[in-house]
């Protein structure tokens, strides 16, 4: 269904809040490579799967990698679970295949199964620090998130260590309910730099899209940062 022709006065308001208010507002700017990851992490989060398939293809024509929408979408996976996520690579294969891109991508592992333990507790050490090193030993769970969401798809290619936190804060503070994760991974960003600032300028360009509760729950997380 057109909501411009349904809608015609809520499509007003809300495109010349979004496309035009929202990414123009004074301090709050963000390149358009990183307001579309931004963005598109932050729909996956709330599962706004139409509108992804919509800035999905905005974002590819404006030159947003394919290799990076496939590892947004593979790293969703730990924090929203496959089964919120496959409709998304569902979507993002089916996008790729009308515009031509040839299926599979590129691989971008760089562990094995092996070594993913040692290379995820490392990467966790880079983001959080020093005493995450032994943090994996506290359980199967602690564990499998050292091997499984660090070392499986933290240690790829395709995004850097910097762009995979940002895009975690999204997915989280996208979803909701998840504010001391959120908490915890505001500080991994700030240790990366993406400083306070910045965090609050990926909110800023995620609201219409998230809304106002939970980017508001978002920004306490930033502020309340140490």
């Amino acid at each position: 269904m057109n909501l411009y022709v349904t809608d015609p006065e809520f499509m007003e308001r809300f495109e010349h809040f979004a496309f035009q208010e929202v990414p123009n507002e004074e301090g709050q700017q963000l390149d358009d490579n990183t307001r579309y990851m931004a963005v598109l992490a932050a729909l996956i989060g709330c599962q706004g799967v139409e509108e992804y398939r919509i800035v999905l293809q905005r974002a590819l024509e404006a030159g947003f990698a394919a290799v990076a929408v496939k590892e947004m979408a593979y790293q969703a996976v730990d924090y929203l679970g496959i089964g919120r996520v496959l409709p998304f690579l569902n979507v993002v294969n089916e996008v790729f295949e009308s515009r031509g891109i040839t299926l599979p991508l590129e691989g971008q592992c760089t562990t094995t199964l092996e070594d993913r333990l040692q290379k995820g507790v490392q990467v966790q050490v880079e983001i959080f620090g020093g005493h995450m090193a032994e943090a994996w030993k506290a359980g199967h769970i602690n564990r499998w998130l050292a091997a499984n969401c660090f070392g499986d798809y933290y240690t790829r290619t395709g995004l850097n260590l910097a762009q995979r936190e940002m895009i975690t804060f999204c997915f989280l503070m996208a979803q909701g309910g998840c504010e001391p994760q959120l908490a915890a991974h505001v500080k991994g960003n700030i240790n990366l730099g993406n400083d306070k600032e910045f965090l609050l300028r990926v909110v800023s360009q995620c609201l219409p899209y998230i809304g106002y509760p939970r980017s508001l729950n978002a920004i306490s997380c930033i502020n309340n940062a140490k």
